[in-house]
């Protein structure tokens, strides 16, 4: 009896959502990633994020129940987001043509929600707390998977003799420096940086570099 009871308790909290619900939810996880990136993991609050979205302390608290909790989901979709088209490098795909892709689609995430950067680097620099069994697992294991790919696409000589790591390292280092370095770019390049068309510039520039040096010669 208190098995059945079990179960249905279960199956009632893992009803799926309605539409406002969802809806509701994707607003705090949004007003979450500004204010995370903005102030951090220790220096954001529950009502700072509840006012960004909106909505009264009490209701976002209905659909998290802690600010780590909303802090680990939004890391958990960040990263969701960031691996599928790493994920879709295709093995039996041209090499120039696949990384040209990722690199393209790296760069727009920056450029679309550079805050999603900002939280994933701060919370790198401060030792991966919520994140680094993640790290040591699913993303090692995925990036072992596609420095495979690389290694077989330099042995097929269709790629120059590099360190697939270093390769992979250097892509997210750069696509991803528009969005954690913007106030940096900013004071360099001052205007030009916010004009239309920037992004598109500095994309031929990182592609011109970066698969000139990888291409078979």
């Amino acid at each position: 009896m208190q098995v059945k009871e079990t179960k249905r308790n279960a199956a009632t909290s893992a009803k799926p959502l309605s539409r406002i619900q969802e809806a509701n939810r994707k607003a705090i996880l949004n007003a979450a990633i500004e204010v995370f990136a903005a102030s951090g993991f220790r220096g954001a609050t529950i009502d700072e994020i509840a006012t960004r979205c909106g909505m009264s302390k009490p209701n976002l608290l209905y659909y998290f129940k802690s600010k780590r909790q909303i802090y680990q989901q939004v890391l958990e979709q960040t990263l969701g987001e960031w691996l599928a088209p790493f994920e879709d490098i295709d093995p039996d795909g041209d090499p120039i043509e696949e990384l040209r892709r990722y690199i393209t689609v790296k760069l727009k995430m920056s450029e679309d929600n550079p805050n999603a950067s900002k939280l994933f680097a701060n919370e790198v620099l401060h030792g991966a707390p919520v994140i680094g069994e993640f790290l040591e697992t699913r993303l090692k294991n995925l990036v072992n998977e596609k420095a495979k790919v690389i290694r077989h696409w330099v042995g097929e000589g269709k790629l120059a003799p590099i360190d697939p790591y270093h390769l992979i390292f250097m892509i997210w280092a750069t696509t991803q420096h528009y969005a954690d370095f913007d106030v940096q770019i900013r004071a360099v390049l001052g205007t030009q940086a916010g004009r239309p068309g920037f992004y598109e510039q500095a994309g031929q520039a990182i592609l011109s570099i970066i698969l000139y040096g990888i291409r078979p010669r």
